[in-house]
């Protein structure tokens, strides 16, 4: 176990002041924000497990990968302030945004960000292993003023030979139902750009895409590819934001190098929606598995009506699981 405040400081996924620096806006340098920045992350660790072939490291600070090293090279986005801040965010209890940053529970309104705050949230490191660790995030008095309930967030990382289980459990310590999602947001490096790599979908799709409003979704769609296994990457497909899958069939997707045939696949059974995003001559592109999806334009704000998001009853425990497969 050991700090890094280089690598955490770069790799930060943070958020602060509505997303600013989140998407990589860094015109406005102060002094005020790059304190802030380096407050929070001096107080995060790195996690380091690994076996014969693999090497990662984890921040507590989001429970965030910073680093994949396969056979020797580096496979995960390395964060760049000028670019993306982010690595491979954990998003909960929300994926994406929400209706002018609001939802209604129970008849009261709270205000909750982009992908929610686990991403900025400090984890416990519960348990390290050799070639496993558990982090562990709860609810606590702030937490509750932008979600209203009592849980249990636990984030598993497990090496099984040349893939990465991430295990995601979630008990539900409200003294009623529990309504959340939860998603994954990876970036995988390409460092000769997106241009040169092929995404490659388990099963012949229809890559119906809907069509991002800011944060929002539109209902209707663009689409990518008819009956196809393979989506060629464009930097054009990312001029406004992500693609968003909302009825893919596959359950495995893989990025392929187009030259030299190299892969990553992302196994995500028990994920109902899938999303590809990078930043504008990005040399990343992030495959992402999540449980729900932003709000539509139309949303009426309801969290208990709200797609994909899950009811757990009290003391319940949800398991999702992804994994990344080289």
């Amino acid at each position: 176990m050991y700090t890094d405040f280089t690598s955490v400081i770069l790799g930060s996924g943070c958020s602060f002041d509505n997303d600013f620096l989140w998407h990589g806006k860094m015109e406005n340098k102060s002094h005020k924000i790059k304190c802030e920045i380096e407050r929070k992350m001096k107080m995060s660790e790195i996690i380091a497990i690994s076996n014969d072939s693999i090497s990662v490291s984890i921040s507590t600070r989001g429970a965030e990968l910073k680093s994949i090293v396969v056979d020797g090279k580096e496979r995960l986005w390395g964060g760049n302030p000028d670019v993306w801040y982010g690595q491979a965010p954990l998003l909960f209890p929300v994926c994406g945004g929400l209706r002018d940053n609001k939802y209604v529970y129970n008849g009261k309104e709270y205000t909750l960000e982009k992908h929610g705050y686990a991403r900025t949230s400090e984890f416990e490191a519960e348990t390290t292993e050799k070639e496993k660790a558990v982090f562990l995030l709860c609810s606590n008095e702030e937490s509750r003023k932008k979600y209203p309930f009592d849980y249990e967030l636990r984030v598993i990382y497990t090496l099984e030979g040349k893939s990465l289980r991430v295990d995601y459990e979630v008990k539900n310590l409200t003294d009623g139902d529990m309504y959340f999602s939860i998603g994954a947001h990876e970036g995988y490096d390409c460092p000769e750009g997106i241009e040169n790599y092929t995404v490659v979908f388990e099963r012949e799709e229809e890559l119906e895409s809907n069509i991002l409003n800011g944060n929002l979704l539109e209902h209707k769609t663009i689409n990518l590819g008819r009956k196809t296994k393979e989506l060629p990457l464009k930097y054009d497909y990312f001029a406004v934001d992500a693609q968003v899958f909302l009825n893919l069939k596959s359950r495995k997707v893989s990025l392929r190098n187009n030259e030299t045939n190299e892969t990553v696949s992302v196994e995500f059974d028990g994920f109902d929606y899938f999303l590809l995003w990078t930043k504008p001559n990005g040399n990343y592109i992030c495959l992402e598995p999540w449980c729900c999806f932003q709000d539509f334009v139309d949303s009426n704000y309801d969290i208990t009506e709200k797609p994909g998001m899950i009811k757990l009853g009290k003391n319940e425990i949800s398991k999702k699981t992804h994994s990344i497969v080289f």
